[in-house]
């Protein structure tokens, strides 16, 4: 069991970058191409002019995970959210944990499962789709090897179809990269608890 969250948000803080960005008026063709597509369609923001020093990644990564997070069937928008929230709070990504808890909350229409697992960590009480649903990107994120049978047997028993657990499979190894970046390229600050423009990840 993980310790209750006590130091996470649903009010998205500033993600300050440790890498220079590219400066948007100098970038190269090959740069302003790549920025074309942006996580959620939300523009070019710091962590996209950060990503931008590698193109060529940064070209296959953004419709990686615009097509994860956003793409029609499979899971629901709101419980792909759950998932990401899971996976982040296990790395321990507050950003991302922050801005996947407000999506969820904002979709959901309910505070309350956020709120549930803000306090009480894996203890949360959670409905039993909800509750699969947590457990397996937590596990997943915890320790990869340990996901097995069994847990996709729990998925289907809460009534998941195989599209929906492949899209949780692919969301909660999504941000397994997704909050090392964030981690590493950058740092959180709480000097200012106002929402940015652009609220990537």
């Amino acid at each position: 069991m993980t310790d209750p969250i006590t130091d996470l948000t649903t009010v998205v803080p500033f993600w300050k970058p440790r890498v220079t960005p590219v400066e948007l008026d100098k970038a190269s063709e090959e740069q302003l191409e790549a920025m074309k597509v942006t996580p959620s369609d939300t523009g070019v923001g710091e962590y996209v002019l950060v990503l931008a020093h590698d193109p060529k990644t940064l070209k296959e990564r953004t419709p990686l995970f615009n097509g994860i997070m956003y793409s029609h069937g499979g899971l629901s928008r709101t419980e792909t959210e759950l998932g990401a929230v899971a996976a982040s709070l296990v790395n321990r990504c507050i950003y991302c944990a922050a801005v996947h808890s407000d999506r969820y909350n904002q979709l959901s229409k309910d505070e309350t499962v956020i709120e549930g697992i803000f306090d009480s960590g894996d203890d949360a009480v959670l409905d039993p789709r909800q509750q699969a649903i947590y457990n397996f990107a937590t596990k997943l994120s915890q320790c990869p090897p340990e996901a097995d049978g069994a847990d996709l047997k729990q998925l289907t028993d809460a009534g998941l179809a195989m599209d929906e657990i492949f899209d949780l499979v692919l969301t909660a190894s999504l941000f397994g990269w997704a909050n090392r970046l964030m981690h590493v390229l950058g740092a959180v600050s709480y000097t200012h608890l106002t929402l940015p423009t652009n609220r990537e990840v």
